[in-house]
């Protein structure tokens, strides 16, 4: 399997979950070069919610 994880020539977010039971892990990097690690579900929750309006999407939204 191709590594997922998001670096600064490849921006974007990651989360994994590998079963029910066990905490998810998420990392970030953004290609204005805020980058963001998280474990533990409710902050990866919080990272995906902040990356995704101030991040990521929320630049692409900024050029239109």
């Amino acid at each position: 399997m191709a590594d997922l994880t998001p670096t600064t020539d490849r921006p974007g977010l990651h989360v994994s979950k590998p079963s029910p039971s066990t905490p998810a892990t998420a990392s970030a990097v953004c290609h204005c070069g805020a980058s963001a690690t998280a474990s533990g579900d409710d902050q990866v929750r919080a990272l995906v919610e902040g990356y995704t309006a101030s991040h990521g999407p929320a630049h692409a939204k900024e050029g239109k």
